[in-house]
């Protein structure tokens, strides 16, 4: 989530910082397993799919902390 925010203000200079075309570099490692994923989606369907991936990523994660946090118990 991090990284999109980073995207964002360093894609439009938002917050008075400069416009940096290297912001998206943080969102590569995260985004590159669903780029293999990606490919069987059609073109139209991609770009929201492709938007919506960080989300997941958050899911994965959240409902992963919660299966071990019932572990611990």
């Amino acid at each position: 989530m991090f990284a999109l925010a980073i995207f964002l203000v360093g894609t439009f200079g938002l917050f008075g910082q400069e416009q940096d075309p290297l912001s998206a570099v943080f969102l590569l490692p995260i985004g590159l397993p669903w780029i293999f994923i990606l490919d069987s989606i059609p073109d139209p369907a991609r770009a929201w799919v492709g938007a919506a991936t960080p989300l997941l990523n958050l899911i994965i994660l959240v409902v992963l902390c919660r299966i071990l946090g019932l572990r611990r118990s």
